[in-house]
């Protein structure tokens, strides 16, 4: 039993579930903007077990690509895999069977629903990880559009095709992407300079790239705010949405005139708080 309980934790370490946690909740935030929960409690359970797993195998599968440069960096040299503790082939037939698993479950949903979760894990393993993470620091925009996928899917369920409204959600998660990954490629610059990481601080300048960080967090409250609008969300509700955008772009414009550390990782903590509270009130 207690090695089960190892091993399982391990694995759990794999999946990255803050990450994996706050993808699936838009997820389920995109399906429950428009249909209620309560009335779709079987249907609503299995989208999350679908994008749980093709979330978890995708995260996975990264894990399992990028274990030599998680072995290069501090701040991921602990990681179970970096650190071989368990081997490169127990985790990556384990990613693909979840991803197999996830998608396939999808499909049985509903066959738009699945593509777009196909095209999620498609866009995050091969096309950001595989193909051009190590080559560009502008590779976050295809892990942007990887991380739109999830809102993008449930929304398109509920409502039977892709609209305008999904969209905005997906591109919001697009713009918000860059305060997230920009601030913490700030704050371990020198990590991802060991592995050989492109990055925004490394190709330009941190000045630049807190330019980016204002710039996207402005678009990323925006858009939200218009797709908020476009689903009907309530005056009461909406009022919330703009003064936790506020608060992002005035974090965000604080980092571009004072820089810190401690305000930049203040911003990366409250973006992802910031997008975790979008998507509570676009579910209720």
């Amino acid at each position: 039993m207690k090695i089960l309980t190892e091993k399982f934790s391990l694995y759990w370490k794999l999946i990255k579930s803050p990450q994996t946690g706050l993808l699936l909740a838009t997820g389920l935030a995109g399906f429950m903007s428009f249909k209620c929960p309560v009335f779709n409690i079987p249907l609503l359970t299995a989208i999350a077990v679908s994008l749980f797993l093709s979330i978890s195998g995708s995260t996975v599968l990264n894990m399992w690509y990028d274990r030599d440069i998680d072995a290069k960096m501090k701040r991921t040299c602990y990681r179970p895999l970096a650190s071989g503790v368990i081997s490169s082939r127990e985790v990556l037939n384990p990613g693909v069977i979840l991803s197999i698993l996830g998608v396939g479950l999808a499909l049985l949903i509903d066959p738009l629903y699945g593509l777009i979760v196909f095209l999620g894990i498609f866009l995050d393993v091969f096309i950001y990880t595989i193909w051009l993470k190590r080559r560009t620091c502008w590779s976050i925009i295809w892990g942007g559009l990887a991380g739109g996928m999830p809102i993008l899917a449930g929304r398109t369920l509920a409502v039977g095709y892709i609209e305008w409204v999904g969209l905005l959600l997906a591109i919001g998660i697009l713009f918000w992407i860059p305060t997230h990954i920009m601030t913490f490629s700030m704050r371990y610059y020198d990590d991802y300079q060991a592995a050989g990481i492109p990055t925004f601080p490394s190709r330009y300048s941190f000045s630049f790239t807190r330019l980016m960080i204002a710039i996207s967090s402005v678009l990323a409250a925006v858009t939200m705010g218009l797709a908020a609008i476009g689903i009907g969300m309530t005056i009461g509700y909406l009022r919330l949405l703009i003064v936790l955008s506020l608060g992002l772009i005035l974090l965000a414009l604080m980092s571009l005139i004072r820089p810190s550390q401690k305000l930049n990782f203040g911003l990366f903590k409250y973006a992802s708080l910031y997008m975790l509270c979008a998507m509570v009130l676009m579910m209720i």
